[in-house]
C-alpha cells in the first residue's frame, strides 16, 4: 500500500534549502571576519588596555585611507563608510549566521556585495594600485579578486532569490491543509 500524502512527499532539504544554508554560514562568517578585522587587526599593539579606544580609531583612520584610495568619497562620506561598514558588516553577518530577518539581511548582503564588486571591478579596470581593504591583511585589487567577489555576490543572489522563494512556500514539517469537499 503506498500512501501519497503531501505530508510524506515533501523533504525537509532540497536544493534551494541547501544554498540557502550554505550561503548563510559562508557569506555570515565572511562578513563577521570582515568586520571584526576592520575594526581589530589593523593596529596589533593592544597592550596596555588603556591605550584600546586610540586602537579602535588608529584601525578605522586605517580603513579610512583604504576606503579614500578608491577616490569615489568626499572626506566626509570616507568617514561615514569606514566608521559604519565594519560594524553593518558584523551585524548582517550575524543576522545571517543566526537566521533571522533572512529575506532583509540577505537582500543587503546581496546589495554590499554588488558594490564591493562594482568598486573593486572599477579600480581593476583604471589600474589603481591599491589595497582592497576587505580585510585586515594587504590584498592589492587584482583579478583574483574580481572572480572572488563575483563568486561571492553569485552566491548572495542565489541565496537572496531562494530565500524568497522558500518564504512562499509551506515548511515541509507543517500539517497539510485540509480540503474540505
Amino acid at each position: 500500500m503506498k500512501d501519497n500524502s503531501p505530508m510524506l512527499q515533501a523533504s525537509t532539504v532540497n536544493f534551494r534549502r541547501l544554498i540557502i544554508w550554505i550561503s548563510r554560514l559562508l557569506l555570515g562568517g565572511i562578513f563577521v571576519y570582515a568586520g571584526i578585522s576592520k575594526i581589530f587587526f589593523p593596529n596589533t599593539h593592544l597592550w596596555p588596555i588603556f591605550v584600546l579606544r586610540f586602537s579602535f580609531s588608529t584601525n578605522l583612520a586605517t580603513f579610512a585611507q583604504q576606503v579614500e584610495s578608491y577616490k569615489l568619497l568626499s572626506p566626509p562620506g570616507v568617514d561615514f563608510v569606514a566608521h559604519t561598514l565594519p560594524l553593518a558588516e558584523i551585524l548582517l553577518g550575524l543576522l545571517l549566521l543566526i537566521g533571522w530577518g533572512l529575506r532583509i539581511s540577505a537582500s543587503l548582503v546581496t546589495l554590499l556585495m554588488l558594490g564591493f564588486l562594482t568598486v573593486v571591478t572599477r579600480a581593476y579596470l583604471l589600474h589603481m594600485n591599491i589595497n582592497c581593504g576587505c580585510f585586515a591583511t594587504p590584498e592589492p585589487v587584482n583579478l583574483k579578486k574580481i572572480v572572488t567577489d563575483g563568486a561571492m555576490a553569485a552566491l548572495a543572489v542565489l541565496m537572496t532569490v531562494f530565500a524568497f522563494i522558500e518564504a512562499r512556500q509551506p515548511h515541509p514539517w507543517s500539517a497539510p491543509e485540509e480540503i474540505s469537499a
